[in-house]
């Protein structure tokens, strides 16, 4: 069957709810830009409403662990080594890029092994990769890790903080605050944990989920599945993702994370400290943990004042609605990582969900 046009299935979408009042969740924050990026959100009708969720990394990423970051740059002989987005998130005295411009040894990578690169290029100095991230950058930094130990390199270390997705996702239909009928869940991350991994969020508390892909025809194709579902009073797991994501993930990737690590309780900004929601080293890997390493830990989670990036990424407010969307907060001058990022909700309904400031209008 050829694929079908965006139009014919935002029809159908409208036609299915029939003025029924229904409530999505946008756990990937990749779907969110490439739902405004590509016009998806103009398509739709005004009683489908979509929400963002938890699944920036940058965003959910704890003030504590930013404000480590920012210490450790300034430590002499250290080198941190970041993703881009990184960088630029504000810290509690600045953010990495301004510990830069104090004299701070702070560089951008693309990946775990440019970190683990650097050591060895530099081995006079201790280098730190943030390891921020889901399930999809997770295998990469294991296996980094481990040949790290198997070149003897001794002056690389992660700082970890990686998340795990359903955790969050189960913790927001816990808390009860904001009405969900059914979740738009993540494409890379899926290709490792895989489809049935949502069954729990299905099952247990009754909601509808649909992996997507991210192109346009394929997101409303999911969001129609989720629509048919919700309408019917159905909570399955069903995959539009079918030509990256199997059922069973990635086995390969998820036993090379389980060799170096282990679930751990996790801070989540805004969100407090969820269990078995992290990851941390196992011990025979704890010597390349950086809080171990360095005798640091991270300081309590905060908000920037006047920032409500925190009740984005739970859903409970659109960017539009924070006091200071647009106005002390923008891409240019960031308050909160909503705004820094490339897959950051501020930063989409900034670009894409204003009046001329893209395609795609806000919903």
């Amino acid at each position: 069957m050829p694929p079908r046009d965006a139009r014919s299935l935002a029809d159908e979408i409208a036609s299915t709810l029939a003025g029924r009042r229904v409530t999505l969740m946008e756990v990937c924050g990749t779907h969110t830009v490439n739902l405004f990026r590509t016009g998806a959100r103009s398509l739709l009708p005004p009683e489908l409403r979509l929400i963002s969720g938890p699944g920036c990394p940058v965003c959910v990423t704890g003030q504590g662990y930013v404000d480590l970051a920012c210490e450790l740059a300034a430590w002499p002989d250290v080198t941190v080594a970041t993703y881009g987005d990184m960088i630029r998130v504000p810290g509690r005295t600045g953010s990495l890029e301004k510990q830069r411009g104090r004299g701070g040894d702070v560089t951008v990578v693309y990946s775990a092994r440019d970190a683990l690169r650097l050591a060895r290029e530099r081995p006079e100095h201790q280098v730190v990769f943030l390891a921020v991230g889901f399930e999809t950058t997770t295998p990469a930094t294991a296996a980094t890790i481990l040949e790290a130990e198997a070149g003897g390199v001794d002056n690389f270390f992660v700082l970890p903080g990686h998340k795990l997705v359903i955790p969050a996702m189960e913790a927001l239909l816990a808390g009860g605050e904001v009405p969900i009928d059914g979740f738009l869940c993540p494409g890379h991350v899926s290709v490792i944990i895989g489809s049935a991994a949502y069954r729990p969020v299905a099952e247990k508390h009754g909601r509808p989920c649909v992996v997507a892909g991210f192109e346009l025809a394929g997101m409303l194709e999911a969001v129609l599945m989720l629509v048919r579902q919700v309408v019917a009073g159905e909570a399955r797991v069903e995959n539009a993702y079918d030509l990256a994501v199997a059922e069973a993930g990635n086995a390969v990737a998820r036993q090379l994370v389980d060799r170096v690590f282990r679930p751990a309780p996790a801070v989540w900004r805004a969100m407090g400290t969820l269990p078995a929601s992290g990851l941390e080293l196992k011990p025979a890997y704890r010597r390349y943990d950086a809080r171990v390493h360095f005798g640091v830990a991270e300081g309590p989670d905060a908000s920037p004042p006047g920032c409500r990036c925190g009740e984005v990424i739970q859903g409970k407010l659109d960017p539009p609605e924070c006091g200071l969307f647009g106005v002390a907060c923008t891409p240019l001058q960031p308050v909160g990582p909503c705004m820094v990022s490339s897959e950051g909700s501020c930063a989409a309904w900034y670009k894409y969900g204003r009046p001329g400031g893209g395609r795609g209008e806000s919903r």
